[in-house]
């Protein structure tokens, strides 16, 4: 068994209420995921039954997910613990096999062509176990080089240059059980990408970075995706801020199903429409200023600061009420010092079909 080890604009793909629409702008797919359902069935179910043991339910990861990630993609998957996240990229790396749906990389079948697909595919876990704890840094990279059947040559300069992408030149000669969390965390990403392969699935690699390592790893897996020929990256975190300046598109899954796909930037439109914003404004004579908004903004809040004052409101998105502001308050000589707005996140998208969610089940149990 072999070692698991742009941009254009992607396609924008929408599911919601079990509908799907995708516009392909020709770009090839490097992941295909099919109705992919996995149920883990209780363990020693019949042993338990024998002495009278209770038998816990089994327990359904993934239940028809589909959908596809194309060549130079980075496609996010968030999710609470538990969702399914971990399941679907050990599928994908073929380290479990499905119940039913079929998953391809590159046209490979992840069970048909499982060594092929291992050869196209680099795998990171938050959670790395495969390591030798006695050796160093370079020689665990070597072990897996080895695996690859990579050259001593090659290995050598493949680790160099992975070494100084990530900033461990230091701890080359270091053990690995002596590292700390986060380096043995940037040394998975290392060893997922030995053998350069043309998809990468990443569960939580900036897990445990401190601050500069984290944004070092991110700019690595934006260079990624932008090469020639690019990577394309299945990316799982729960660092939300991460995924959206990572992420040409998020999936959203709850219990084990996909709940939507699309930009994060419609993800967010999608969940709230409207935008408040806060604009601080400098002006000698606050009063007029203030009715004259009120005229135009129902919902205008005011917050004076001596001869400032800060304006808020609520506006939907690609209305034309911030230009129509803005227009009022240089008419009565107003400065505008600071704007800012509050929009929807991730979080709240993620929120939003997690009670969607439990509201359905809720329904369904009564």
């Amino acid at each position: 068994m072999s070692p698991i080890i742009t941009t254009n604009e992607s396609p924008a793909t929408t599911i919601t209420a079990g509908a799907v629409s995708e516009q392909s702008n020709g770009a090839a797919i490097a992941v295909s995921v099919d109705h992919l359902s996995k149920t883990y069935p209780a363990p020693l179910v019949r042993l338990k039954r024998f002495f009278r043991r209770p038998v816990k339910p089994p327990v359904e990861a993934l239940r028809n997910v589909s959908f596809d990630i194309h060549a130079g993609e980075i496609f996010g998957l968030i999710g609470r613990n538990g969702a399914g996240k971990t399941t679907l990229s050990k599928i994908i790396a073929t380290l479990v096999q499905p119940n039913s749906g079929t998953v391809t990389v590159k046209n490979y079948d992840s069970v048909r062509d499982d060594a092929e697909v291992r050869r196209n595919v680099g795998l990171a876990t938050a959670e790395e176990r495969s390591f030798y704890w006695r050796l160093t840094a370079e020689q665990n990279l070597l072990f897996f080089a080895r695996l690859y059947g990579l050259s001593d040559r090659t290995s050598h300069a493949r680790i160099a240059q992975l070494f100084s992408m990530f900033q461990l030149e230091e701890l080359a000669r270091r053990r690995f059980g002596e590292l700390s969390t986060g380096n043995k965390q940037r040394l998975a990403v290392a060893r997922a990408m030995l053998a350069q392969p043309p998809v990468l699935l990443l569960d939580e690699p900036t897990r445990s970075l401190d601050p500069l390592a984290a944004a070092n790893l991110r700019a690595v897996i934006k260079s990624l995706a932008r090469q020639n020929p690019p990577v394309s990256i299945l990316l799982t975190s729960h660092n939300l801020a991460e995924v959206e300046e990572l992420c040409h598109r998020v999936a959203v899954i709850s219990r084990g199903e996909i709940r939507a796909i699309d930009s994060p930037q419609n993800l967010r439109a999608l969940n709230q429409s409207s935008e408040r914003v806060h604009l601080s404004v400098h002006i000698a004579t606050v009063e007029n200023l203030r009715r004259a908004l009120a005229n135009e903004l129902v919902d205008l809040e005011a917050n004076l600061h001596g001869e400032s004052i800060t304006f808020s409101f609520l506006r939907e998105n690609e209305d034309t009420r911030l230009d129509k502001t803005l227009r009022t308050v240089h008419e009565y000589g107003g400065i505008v010092t600071n704007i800012e707005t509050e929009r929807a996140t991730l979080l709240d998208v993620l929120e939003s079909y997690e009670r969607e969610e439990t509201d359905e089940n809720e329904v369904i149990n009564k």
